[in-house]
Parts: structure tokens; C-alpha cells; sequence
């Protein structure tokens, strides 16, 4: 499948989740089925990176989109226009584009230093994904990490399955189902439902689909405009 494909995935799922969390809080299995959103947004994040001719132009495109973002996610998940406590999604894209742009630089400069720059971005990212109260936290940048460096790899494939089993297992863990397996219990983390989001990204044929400014630009608005419609809805309608 090409990268609209993923989009189309990727969207309604991020939907479910933020309905559950407006106008629909009866229903919890829409935040379940939502964890698999954020994996496709962070491949395609990494992707992106990979496939854009301007890294700054990028760069400066996502974080735009972060500030025209804010005010429709803050009333979402404050309540109100203005809420320090948590940023959306597309501050962690941007301190990930620049975790990535700083690692480019340092593979040019050779493999050791490339490697040296990776172990020190580890931590430094999950700290500053932390203090800076971006969605997803460290981990939302982690998971963009994971993509970009088995990317090219030939096995990648294994990395990348243990580092989201890793990272949503875990590290974030969460809410445990009890599941019945062949006559056994089995726990699952809620959030470990992320892992199903490798099936689609391992489908993806590195092609774009079709493609346009507005198609583009449709997708960037989509997170701010349903989030803004939501809130909406939760706070002046029901």
C-alpha cells in the first residue's frame, strides 16, 4: 500500500481515539483501537524525513502546523484555549526531525560519530520529550527513531517489531486485558495494540500515491480541525 493509504488508516483511527476521549467517554475500545494510529503517523514522520529534498523546509512545515494545532488541542485536553501541560503531536515530530537532522549531520562525518550521536539522543530525547510535555512524551520520539534507523536495513524488520514491543509493552504498558489463549491467560497491554500498526507500515511500497498540495495540506489540517470540532462539541453542545 502507498503512503495515502496509510493516511486514510491512520487518520480515523487517531479519530476513534480522540472521540473517546471528547464525546464518546462510554465507549473505551475506541482508545483501544487508537493506539494503532500514532506507529503510522511516526513511519510516516521518519519517511518523510527521508524522502523530502528540505529537511528545514520540512522541518519548518511540521512545526507551523504545531502552532496552528495547539489552540484546538489545548481546549480538547485542557478545556480552555491555554494548557502548558501537554503539546500535541507534531511538537514530538518536530524535536524527532531535529533528533534526525542531527544524526544526518553526524553520519557524514562518519560511522563512529554517527553512532556516538546516536547513544547520546537516547536519553537526551526521552528527557526532553518529558520536560517538554510533547504527546507521546520520549517515547512518541523513540518510536520515530526506531523507524529511521532500521529503515534500510535488511533485517530491520526484527528491530523494529521488538523496539515498538519494547517501547508499547513496556515502557508505556497501560490498561491489561485479560485475553484467553488455548485454554491459558494472556496479559495485554492496551497500548501494546500499537504493535498491530507494523502490519500496514511493512505493507507500505515506499510509493507516495496520488499526490498534491491539497491532498498535502488536507492531511496536515485534518488534526487540527477534528480536534477543534470535537472540543467543540464536548464543551458548547453536550
Amino acid at each position: 500500500m502507498n503512503a495515502l493509504v496509510l493516511k486514510i488508516i491512520a487518520m480515523p483511527l487517531m479519530l476513534c481515539d480522540h472521540m473517546w476521549s471528547t464525546v464518546l467517554p462510554g465507549f473505551p475500545r475506541l482508545t483501544t483501537i487508537g493506539r494503532i494510529s500514532f506507529p503510522i503517523f511516526a513511519f510516516q514522520i521518519a519517511e518523510g524525513f527521508d524522502k523530502t529534498h528540505d529537511r528545514k523546509k520540512y522541518l519548518k512545515r511540521v512545526f507551523i502546523f504545531a502552532l496552528i494545532s495547539e489552540l484546538p488541542f489545548n481546549l480538547m485536553v485542557g478545556g480552555g484555549w491555554f494548557y502548558p501541560f501537554h503539546q500535541n503531536v507534531m511538537f514530538t515530530f518536530c524535536l524527532a526531525i531535529l533528533a534526525m537532522m542531527l544524526l544526518e549531520a553526524a553520519k557524514k562525518k562518519g560511522k563512529l560519530l554517527f553512532v556516538l550521536t546516536f547513544v547520546v539522543l537516547l536519553p537526551v530525547s526521552y528527557i526532553l520529550g518529558f520536560i517538554t510535555f510533547v504527546d507521546y512524551y520520549g517515547y512518541g520520539i523513540w518510536m520515530v527513531l526506531l523507524f529511521y534507523l532500521f529503515k534500510d536495513m535488511r533485517w530491520g524488520w526484527i528491530g523494529e517489531l521488538a523496539g515498538m514491543i519494547y517501547i508499547n509493552w513496556v515502557m508505556i504498558g497501560g490498561l491489561v486485558f485479560i485475553v484467553p489463549i488455548l485454554g491459558h491467560t494472556a496479559e495485554i497491554p492496551e497500548q501494546g495494540l500499537a504493535v498491530l500498526a507494523l502490519i500496514p507500515i511493512w505493507l507500505y511500497n515506499g510509493k507516495q500515491g496520488p499526490h498534491s498540495k491539497a491532498i498535502q495540506y488536507a492531511y496536515y489540517a485534518f488534526y487540527p480541525v477534528h480536534m477543534l470540532v470535537l472540543a467543540i462539541i464536548a464543551l458548547y453542545i453536550l
